[in-house]
């Protein structure tokens, strides 16, 4: 039977016979499945090659390579196969037909890489890639086969025939399969698989040869003569052909492998450069960061130093002039504690145009942090900074709509102007923050100008804190003057007020309000208060001890103490120590500083009155005065402040405010202390309306307890009606004292008095 030109052995003729005596060459078998293995292990390379290139004419350049070694291995493995074989005939190799079998081999091999060329294969393309594979390889063998010429003629068994194109269909399918799995990956265990696939491959593409091989049969005529051919060429031959394929393919695998450390060199560089493009973003993002603000995209303090630096180095070269304004915006954390810090956010940024809208392009506007911000400029005279001030002042005056709300802020300038205030960015900094210190204490929405009476109180206030600090510390320097208060129905002394002084050894007798604001700014005003309260109470057992067992000592309380949680645990404990009741301690408080935080407070002032301590409203009208708090206070006493006694009597309007006090006082079930008395014209005025108790120059001045100590025995012993003072007590006091006391001496009177131990505002 025939078929495409092949002989089966069916259609054997009769006159012929099958030649037995056929072997092969057992180092050329090798060789041959050699270089399968070697055009193997290409074909896996060329495809993880494809795998990693994303130019198309590379990927074109690298298929027609793996097509090529693919190709060359498998026809040379044939024809080494080929030249192993050994019969007892004469034969010889047509050489167009040998060609046009390589041609073959180089179509499969191109079916192959374009396969191998897709990402992915769906099972229907895997199969019919390996069909055409599998039909290319085997027409190339039996072509070849065909190209074997003698004077036998080839027949094939049909069974072993179709199973060496099925042998060589399945070794296509595990070739495409183990390609596309093995062209990802990298390291030993990879590259092991890699050769481990070559060897299983190579043994496929052999196994197909000799399928083929075992279907084949010679048939000769009868009375042929048998002669065995030299195998000396077939060896030279077969040895040629290896090296030559395999120069290709280690040339092709070189080559596969100088580009694969050259695009590894080229992905490392592209990672090298986009690393570098990162951090140049990053540093840009940081200097972005470092330099400005997030909120508002003004500089931060850190670029105005810079800025301002330079700046200054230019105005010292050019002999010009700069300003550096420092802005506050006024009552901006009532902002925040009312809208929400938001709302807080939304008004800076509001804020930050305006300024940056009223300034020249060339003058630097920066943001501090929180409400601050500073302004630099350069100027030809001081006016520019005084009119650039007041754009600044008027532009901030505009309406903002805020959460559904409308409202205008205002803001405090300081400014100091270079050379004139100083010489260095650290110095014009602090000199226009102290000017802004004064303009914030002086009413707000101001501007003030730096001047040396601003550094020189700056510098006293730095000296007399570091002292302060001192004589906390070593207990030295403090001392307690005391005033009287006067019961009215009894006319004896019922109270003494306790009073701070500080007796400083460069300028002398201090009062409060020469150190009390230094205390509350620089934290030292809660030990200041403890100070007071364990020696009032160590004064009151002394007061015992002398026969004064009913004398209260009144102690003010600070504002900022009286947030303190720890302030009732501080009054037991000082109470305690000296061994004196509860009973003998009053805690004066300010009207302003109640209001504070008034649940908490309440609280506070609930736990010091179960501790038995009377509780008393200092400076009562001069602060919120609002009954529905007042209430709400545990409270025993309020004392009306001098401010509405001074004109009493020539003030209608003082002595009706002071009356309805007494009245609203007392239908509160609270008694009142009227202070700041200094004429009996007033003091009848308040014996008059129901006034409890009075404090004042009348009886006077505050002084330390061992010189009050005759005064308020002498005054014990007198009636009702006798609440004036003798002189000869008086005198006895003065001398005492070594300052007169009585009415029509020197007194502080036109100023607000000094004595209050409160909280002033600050800064």
């Amino acid at each position: 039977m025939d078929w495409l030109g092949l002989h089966f052995l069916p259609s054997m003729p009769a006159n012929g016979r099958i030649l037995l005596q056929c072997s092969h060459n057992p180092p050329l078998i090798l060789l041959a499945y050699l270089v399968a293995c070697a055009a193997s292990f290409a074909t896996l390379d060329m495809a993880e090659r494809i795998g990693h290139v994303d130019n198309v004419n590379a990927r074109l350049r690298w298929r027609a390579l793996g097509a090529l070694c693919l190709a060359v291995g498998i026809w040379a493995m044939h024809f080494i196969s080929m030249l192993s074989f050994r019969a007892p005939l004469d034969t010889h190799y047509d050489l167009p037909v040998t060609i046009a079998s390589l041609a073959i081999a180089l179509v499969s091999g191109m079916v192959a890489m374009e396969a191998l060329s897709y990402p992915q294969l769906r099972p229907g393309h895997y199969l019919a890639a390996s069909v055409c594979m599998g039909l290319g390889i085997t027409a190339m063998h039996y072509l070849g086969m065909s190209a074997m010429h003698s004077s036998a003629t080839q027949y094939y068994e049909p069974v072993r025939f179709a199973g060496s194109i099925l042998v060589a269909i399945a070794s296509s399918l595990a070739a495409l399969i183990l390609a596309i799995r093995l062209r990802r990956g990298s390291g030993m265990f990879h590259q092991l698989l890699k050769y481990g696939a070559s060897l299983v491959l190579g043994a496929g593409i052999v196994s197909t040869h000799f399928m083929g091989m075992w279907a084949l049969h010679l048939v000769v005529p009868d009375g042929t003569q048998m002669q065995m051919p030299a195998t000396e060429n077939s060896l030279q031959l077969s040895l040629t052909i290896a090296l030559i394929v395999m120069l290709i393919i280690a040339g092709s695998v070189s080559a596969a492998l100088a580009d694969k450390k050259l695009q590894a060199k080229e992905h490392d560089l592209r990672r090298v450069n986009a690393l570098l493009s990162q951090l140049d973003q990053a540093r840009a993002s940081l200097q972005q960061v470092a330099h400005y603000d997030a909120l508002t995209n003004l500089i931060n303090r850190r670029g105005f130093n810079q800025i301002f630096a330079e700046r200054l180095m230019e105005q010292n070269l050019a002999n010009g002039m700069l300003a550096v304004m420092f802005l506050d915006v006024d009552h901006f954390k009532r902002i925040n504690d009312s809208l929400g810090h938001d709302a807080g956010d939304e008004l800076l940024k509001v804020i930050a145009g305006r300024i940056r809208g009223a300034t020249r392009a060339n003058d630097v506007v920066a943001r501090f942090g929180g409400d601050e911000f500073c302004i630099l400029i350069a100027l030809q005279d001081i006016e520019e900074a005084r009119q650039m001030a007041q754009r600044v002042m008027t532009k901030m005056k505009d309406p903002i709509a805020l959460a559904g709300r409308r409202m205008v802020m205002t803001t405090s300038i300081g400014v100091s102007i270079y050379p004139a205030d100083g010489d260095t960015c650290d110095e014009l900094l602090k000199n226009a923050d102290l000017a802004l210190y004064q303009s914030k204490g002086n009413g707000r929405n101001t501007l003030y100008f730096f001047n040396e009476a601003l550094k020189n109180k700056a510098s006293l206030a730095l000296h007399l804190e570091e002292q302060l600090r001192n004589a906390l510390t070593e207990g030295q320097g403090l001392q307690l003057f005391y005033q009287p208060i006067v019961d009215l129905q009894t006319g004896h002394v019922a109270k003494l007020e306790a009073l701070v002084r500080w007796q400083h050894p460069l300028h002398g007798l201090l009062t409060p309000d020469r150190f009390i604001a230094i205390a509350e700014t620089n934290g030292l005003i809660a030990e200041l208060d403890n100070w007071v309260l364990r020696q009032a109470c160590m004064d009151l057992a002394q007061l015992c001890d002398n026969g004064f067992e009913k004398l209260v000592i009144a102690v003010n309380c600070s504002a900022l103490n009286l947030a303190r949680e720890e302030l009732a645990q501080e009054i037991d404990a000082a109470l305690k120590e000296a061994g004196v009741p509860p009973q003998r301690l009053e805690l004066e408080v300010t009207e302003n500083a109640l209001m504070g935080n008034i649940s908490n407070t309440v609280l506070l002032l609930n736990e010091i009155r179960k501790l038995g301590v009377a509780l008393s409203i200092d400076d009562f009208g001069t602060g919120y005065s609002s009954l529905a708090y007042l209430k709400r206070l545990p409270l025993d006493t309020v004392k009306i402040d001098r401010s509405f006694i001074i004109d009493i009597p020539t003030s209608t309007q003082d002595m009706e405010i002071v009356q309805a006090i007494i009245v609203m006082a007392h239908t509160l079930h609270l008694k009142v202390v009227t202070e700041g008395v200094e004429t009996p014209a007033q003091l009848e005025f308040l014996s008059e309306y129901g006034c409890n108790y009075v404090q004042g120059y009348l009886f006077s001045k505050p002084a330390p307890l061992e010189a009050l100590r005759p005064l308020v025995q002498q005054l014990n012993q007198r009636k009702p009606s006798e609440l004036w003072p003798s002189t000869h007590l008086l005198d006895a006091v003065e001398m005492s004292m070594g300052e007169p006391i009585r009415p029509g001496g020197r007194r502080e009177t036109g100023h607000p008095r000094p004595d209050r131990f409160r909280s002033r505002p600050h800064r």
